[in-house]
């Protein structure tokens, strides 16, 4: 029985171990590559002007990194990180997302009030779509019927059908809205509002808030309450925002929707990314230059890992 419990224990650590951390570095041109298990910066590749985000291929062999001031997105190899093609994103790409299929690729191009819609086999632009003022958060329905751009400017949500391209519907929300996500059964749109220090629950079939919560630290003045990125676990349990300037992560009970606690991280936390088997979860801190680890089976912050300057995006990859 010991031989076996060793055994569980060896093939639990080898797993975690071969999972890799990778990071945009906004101001330093390059990716960072953290080992989550030791947390230790393991080397830094550079990969092209102004590097924000950043996505893993369905299959995971294959990274996809938005260089802004090159105007393109960068295709590289996940394992060599060698770079192997490019995309026309159109000017200045920030975020972007895989169709359900793998696809095409949608790309946020703030600058000029466009999602650009991507062929990722032929490299070629199939449409770009007029969406409203300083487009950013984009997420895809994992059943593959929705895409949604969250406008800051015009404060709104705008639902694009994925078979035709075709603005659906607009959903007016709390001032500027940075980013969203859909809940792993596709029935429910989470969107954060960074000026109102809100998280916004929408029903996906109607297209309507449901519920709107205030995410007030009694400690933290509201102007440094910024809710930014967001992420919902697979089982829609917990829901996790990232809050900028207020340096804390919500972690949020979705079936009451509510905030359990505020956890303390590293300073302007932007991004979030789950590891593959979503116990753990990485931020990363653009003021502090840092990366935050946080064991999901305890909501505590475990590391803290120097990683260059600016970090923006993170994606894990097993």
């Amino acid at each position: 029985m010991k031989a076996f419990v060793l055994s569980l224990t060896l093939l639990a650590s080898i797993s975690v171990q071969a999972e890799t951390v990778l990071v945009t570095l906004e101001k330093d041109n390059a990716l960072a590559v953290l080992d989550p298990v030791t947390g230790k910066l393991l080397r830094t590749v550079p990969v092209g002007q102004r590097p924000r985000g950043i996505i893993l291929s369905a299959d995971n062999k294959q990274v996809f990194v938005a260089t802004s001031d090159d105007d393109t997105i960068k295709i590289l190899d996940s394992s060599s990180l060698v770079e192997i093609g490019r995309l026309p994103s159109g000017e200045d790409p920030e975020t972007f997302v895989l169709s359900a299929d793998g696809s095409k690729l949608y790309v946020s191009n703030e600058d000029d009030n466009l999602v650009t819609v991507i062929d990722v086999a032929t490299k070629k632009v199939l449409k770009t779509i007029a969406v409203g003022i300083e487009p950013e958060g984009i997420a895809v329905s994992p059943d593959g019927q929705w895409l949604v751009s969250a406008s800051e400017t015009t404060n709104m949500l705008h639902w694009i059908a994925s078979d035709s391209l075709e603005i659906v519907e607009n959903t007016l929300v709390d001032p500027r809205p940075r980013a969203v996500a859909f809940s792993a059964d596709s029935q429910y749109l989470w969107a954060t509002s960074e000026i109102a220090g809100t998280v916004m629950l929408l029903d996906v079939q109607t297209k309507k808030i449901l519920k709107t919560l205030r995410l007030d630290i009694p400690s933290v003045s509201k102007d440094k309450i910024q809710p930014v990125g967001v992420v919902v676990d697979k089982d829609n349990k917990w829901a996790y925002v990232a809050m900028g300037p207020a340096n804390r992560v919500a972690v949020i009970d979705v079936q009451t929707f509510t905030v359990k606690e505020f956890l303390l991280v590293g300073q302007r936390v932007w991004n979030l990314a789950f590891s593959p088997d979503q116990q753990r979860l990485y931020t990363t801190n653009g003021a502090s230059n840092d990366v935050s680890i946080i064991d999901l089976t305890t909501h505590t912050v475990t590391k803290s890992v120097a990683v260059g300057r600016y970090p923006w995006g993170v994606v894990a990859k097993p």
